[in-house]
């Protein structure tokens, strides 16, 4: 108590961050109704006045404070309906306990004490920076999510759904990705190729990083560079070299081999996403290395286990960790590519991604936004598990407590 005391601010300090917090909002507001200026200048008055009344009428916070949401949520309701109700009560939530932490004093509690204001400001600034990056960088997901369910064939949010009315909801995008022909053969080629994909990555790209994790290997560098250049070259300069090369193998499979177009038309985009996948196992194989007891392969080879055992019961369990998450790495890239596959592929290899981009070029299928949100759930679930995966190899290593 005593902390936040010797720091708390003035009403006025109080009030003037708490307007400038107002303007933004009001920014958010104004733009959605038409007029963004009217907006600001409504939400920095609005907010400043509230935030310098509740600290100067010195009202109970727990009261105020759900007196402001309820304020907000009112107002929300009249202007933008149910919509309207449910931002405003957020904001109106955010704002009531925003204008007390502030104003007692509470946001110095976790700081040192001996911190400027300067240090204090910059602080919190770093972190509504970091806040604003993560907000840009997730919108686009949290705005596709909800339009995939639009009853409507829009890419764009109805009347219907603004109002939460259940009518302008519906599943039939859903429906479409899983009983529509195209959509399913697309999804079973990336089930096919993906996998077969990352196994190879996965396989060749351990491989590569054991290898280059030797002191005596020459010219590491270089060899590392080579590996993982197919993640740092243009994308679109890739896919060119790999449609001329993998041509030439294609051909060749199909003169002298006498296999079938279709399998080779298979391998040929297997063996592109193979190569796309390398460097991401390499990078994360590598970083789990550095922490490797050497001495673990020496007795296990002391006690006459060839070097194959020795990879598969002593080194293998303890880089498990860090190849698995390679392999989602890779797997993702995989799954998720569409320029190499309409380079190296043919219409009988069109993968997910691929029948996406036809679909938004020449018939602008809603069903792209469902398809879209399945696969964020996928990246959703496979990155927690990579998470999940690198916490592991921490504790393994001793890096972090159990």
């Amino acid at each position: 108590m005593s902390i936040e005391l010797a720091h708390k601010p003035g009403t006025e300090f109080t009030a003037a961050v708490t307007a400038a917090f107002g303007a933004f909002a009001g920014l958010l507001v104004g733009t959605s109704q038409g007029s963004a200026l009217i907006g600001i200048l409504l939400g920095a008055a609005v907010l400043g006045a509230l935030a310098w009344g509740l600290l100067n009428f010195d009202l109970p916070e727990r009261s105020a404070r759900w007196g402001v949401a309820a304020v907000f949520a009112v107002l929300g309701l009249l202007i933008g309906g149910l919509a309207g109700l449910v931002v405003a009560l957020i904001f109106g939530w955010f704002f009531g306990w925003f204008i007390y932490w502030l104003g007692s004093g509470r946001y110095r509690i976790r700081l040192a004490p001996y911190l400027t204001p300067g240090q204090v400001l910059w602080h919190y600034t770093f972190r509504v920076i970091c806040g604003a990056i993560f907000v840009f960088l997730i919108t686009p997901i949290l705005v596709v999510m909800p339009l995939s369910f639009n009853a409507e064939d829009f890419f764009t949010f109805t009347p219907e759904m603004l109002r939460f009315d259940p009518e302008g909801y519906s599943l039939k995008h859903y429906r479409d990705f899983f009983t529509n022909n195209e959509w399913q053969r697309s999804f079973k080629n990336s089930l096919i190729i993906a996998p077969v994909a990352t196994i190879i990555s996965v396989s060749l790209g351990t491989l590569a990083a054991i290898g280059l994790s030797q002191s005596h290997v020459p010219f590491r560098r270089s060899i590392m560079a080579i590996l993982i250049s197919p993640m740092i070259v243009p994308l679109i300069i890739s896919a060119t070299g790999m449609f001329f090369f993998y041509s030439q193998i294609g051909n060749w499979m199909e003169g002298a081999l006498g296999l079938n177009k279709t399998f080779v038309g298979y391998v040929k985009v297997v063996l592109a996403h193979a190569v796309l996948g390398i460097p991401f196992v390499i990078i994360t194989v590598t970083a789990t290395l550095v922490g490797f007891d050497r001495s673990l392969t020496r007795a296990s080879a002391n006690m006459g286990a060839d070097p194959v055992r020795t990879f598969f019961k002593v080194q293998m369990p303890l880089i498990l960790p860090g190849v698995i998450s390679g392999g989602l790495f890779a797997f993702i890239t995989s799954f998720d590519e569409v320029v190499v596959v309409l380079f190296v592929g043919s219409a009988s290899q069109k993968t997910l991604p691929w029948q996406m981009f036809t679909g938004l070029r020449e018939q602008i299928s809603p069903t792209i936004l469902a398809v879209a949100t399945i696969l964020v759930v996928i990246s959703i679930a496979l990155l927690t598990t990579v998470e999940l995966l690198r916490r592991r190899s921490e504790r393994l290593r001793g890096m972090s407590p159990g």
